[in-house]
């Protein structure tokens, strides 16, 4: 699946002086309204603007569009805490502009600055330099800009949001920052063009691509298959299974496909809907009468289709099955979606749900084997329609069985940046919830699979597996998820090189994969990588892709490169501002035991000169770090699960430990 964890790690940096001087500017803030300025527009669709200054974007739906004086836009949902803002302005470097940009919108900004990174030249920006900055965790907010130069002029993208607000407009906030250019730039586009067919030097190009690719982001693993005109052209594997021993990743070196098992789960669906057992717009409570949401009238729209549509206005919260799986079971996941409530209006914007794809597989699972409990119903399911038919062999949900065979393992960057192994164990939390993402596959069976997308619904005899229009049925749009991006049924397609790619990444701890597919040059790829920093590998794979067929710029090798130097970056600033292992005297103020009812217990024990967090199903080496507002975080560090951070603090009388994903508190009390 594509598992988001606990509130990123805020970066550790020192504070930098900002010593920068801009011209002068009018402020834009929101005290500071011109009186004379247009009245605000609340848009009812998308719409196609333009700053003062000709930076061309799009506007979304919903949102209130306010020109500011001479030189600046103000973008705001519906939410009144969260706003993005244009300002164009001249500036002698990227530094200056954005110190103008802030001095304009809000004088009062005096964060830190995390990190500026620059990215390279691209959609007609000459220069493109990301500024992120330091928030205390309790602040919830989101604050970083984005300086981009065309010629000698500058437009500054600010974002100052709140976590929750930003979670759940994070795709207006993309279409808008995807959609910014230079007035008058025409982008690159492949449409209309006959691609080249993947002969044995462009596959030696690909290969080598990754092979670069993979070395400096340090992955250790990658699997990756080649499909064109109906055929494989090339399946096997680079580099290693496991850090520090020999044996080579090959074409059948299972990994963890995390959330590319959703396409296949919608495929049962597809073929159910095929033999008249259910309907793609048949409420899912006729179907499965014990499906229930928190809220009674979402529970009532849900029709088949929403199940894995990510529009429903259920968000994300995965905390409650990653943390407390030890005894969980498809019944006890369906149960937690009970819980659960929208957080947006129906099929308003996009917000993943892992549980909901959950209930896809195992309601569709009910409907075949309804005297079967629900794993065992899916996975019998799931090997006679789907993965023997297509030849998938070696694919399984068995964590015991993919274990046993030939499998990558995972890895994650220690604290410093070092590439380490890693424990397999926190990905048995998908067991329960394993038809959002609990694949074990590899380049040569999930191939099978992309052979069958790209002939239309038919195997390599000819005979039809499933209908080709309920094959399609999941790739169409059921929400925007960008610019030129939109997500189906557990698939997303993306135009934005003027020919549809279909695909869908995944990941899990250690594990990122992704699956391409372009249907209308009947080509295909596999990507499966066993690193944290594999997916950065993702995007950079798929652009590559289409400059060896098109003759496209150069851009995919510049990209990945400068994503690795970020990434590096990034954790080297983060760990400046850690403890590790964490303070002994704030690890003294911590209680024995906590509890949280969402999540369960947490025992907090000493190894040696290190202070342990461990939650039963899982557990980390702790660092703490001060937070500029006087809190004391703990952050887990051992490899894969070094992104969950815990806030010291007390409630009513009692030591707490508080963790949030961006929608949602929890809570461990002590005692």
């Amino acid at each position: 699946m594509t598992l988001r964890r606990a509130s990123p790690t805020r970066a550790s940096l020192a504070a930098l002086a900002l010593a920068l001087h801009g011209p002068a500017a009018a402020q834009v803030g929101p005290a500071a309204a011109d009186a004379g300025a247009a009245a605000p527009a609340r848009l009812t669709s998308d719409a196609q603007r333009e700053t003062p200054g000709g930076t061309t974007f799009t506007a979304p739906s919903g949102w209130t569009v306010s020109p500011r004086g001479t030189s600046a836009v103000v973008l705001e949902p519906e939410e009144p805490d969260s706003r993005l803002v244009l300002i164009d302005l001249p500036a002698q470097d990227a530094d200056a502009a954005v110190a103008a940009a802030w001095a304009a919108y809000r004088p009062d900004m005096k964060r830190p600055l995390k990190i500026a990174v620059d990215r390279p030249p691209r959609n007609g920006w000459d220069q493109r330099r990301l500024y992120d900055y330091e928030t205390s965790p309790n602040e919830q907010a989101v604050v970083y800009a984005v300086a981009l130069r065309h010629g000698s002029a500058w437009t500054v993208l600010l974002v100052d949001a709140k976590e929750a607000t930003y979670e759940r407009r994070a795709a207006a906030v993309a279409l808008v920052g995807q959609s910014l250019r230079p007035k008058g730039y025409r982008r690159e586009s492949f449409a209309g063009k006959a691609a080249h067919p993947l002969d044995a030097s462009r596959i030696e190009l690909l290969a080598g691509f990754l092979e670069t690719a993979r070395h400096e982001l340090g992955v250790p693993g990658v699997g990756f298959s080649l499909i064109d005109a109906g055929r494989v052209v090339f399946e096997g594997g680079l580099g290693v299974r496991e850090l520090g021993r020999p044996q080579p990743v090959d074409a059948n070196t299972l990994f963890l496909a995390a959330s590319n098992t959703k396409a296949l789960t919608t495929l049962l669906l597809a073929r159910l809907v095929d033999a008249g057992k259910l309907g793609w717009e048949q409420p899912v409570v006729e179907v499965f009468p014990g499906f229930r949401l928190g809220d009674a009238d979402t529970t009532r729209r849900v029709l088949v289709k929403h199940l894995v549509c990510a529009c429903t206005g259920l968000p994300r919260q995965d905390l409650e099955w990653v943390f407390e799986f030890a005894k969980a079971t498809p019944a006890s996941a369906l149960a937690l979606l009970g819980t659960m409530q929208p957080t947006t209006r129906f099929g308003e914007v996009f917000q993943y749900s892992n549980l909901l794809a959950a209930a896809a597989g195992y309601v569709a699972a009910h409907v075949l084997s309804p005297d079967l409990e629900l794993g065992a119903a899916y996975d019998r399911a799931m090997r006679t329609q789907v993965f023997l038919p297509l030849g998938m062999r070696a694919t399984t949900f068995d964590f015991a069985r993919a274990l046993k065979q030939d499998h990558a393992s995972p890895h994650g960057e220690d604290v410093d940046g070092k590439q380490q192994l890693a424990r397999v164990d926190p990905n048995r939390t998908v067991i329960a919830v394993r038809p959002a993402g609990g694949l074990w596959t590899s380049a040569h069976d999930l191939s099978r699979y992309l052979l069958m997308e790209l002939a239309g619904g038919r195997l390599p005899d000819g005979a039809r597996f499933v209908s080709e229009h309920n094959l399609l049925a999941r790739r169409l749009p059921q929400v925007s998820i960008g610019e030129d991006q939109t997500y189906g049924m557990g698939l997303m397609v993306d135009t934005t090189w003027g020919v549809p790619v279909v695909h869908h990444g995944g990941d899990l701890f250690g594990y990122h994969s992704d699956m391409i597919w372009l249907p209308e040059q009947k080509v295909g790829a596999v990507l499966l990588t066993n690193a944290d920093s594999g997916v950065l590998l993702r995007r950079g794979f798929t652009r590559r892709l289409l400059e060896v067929l098109f003759d496209g710029r150069p851009e995919a090798a510049e990209d990945v490169a400068s994503l690795a130097a970020a990434r590096r970056a990034s954790i080297a600033k983060e760990r400046e501002r850690l403890v590790v292992p964490a303070d002994p005297a704030e690890s003294a103020k911590l209680a024995a035991r906590y509890r949280s009812s969402a999540l369960g217990e947490l025992r907090v024990s000493r190894e040696g000169s290190s202070t342990i967090f461990d939650f039963g199903e899982w557990k980390s080496p702790v660092a703490s770090r001060r937070n500029d507002d006087g809190t004391i975080s703990f952050l887990t560090v051992a490899p894969t699960l070094g992104a969950f951070e815990l806030v010291a603090g007390t409630r009513d009388g009692k030591r707490v430990l508080v963790i949030r994903d961006a929608q949602h508190e929890y809570v461990f009390v002590e005692g």
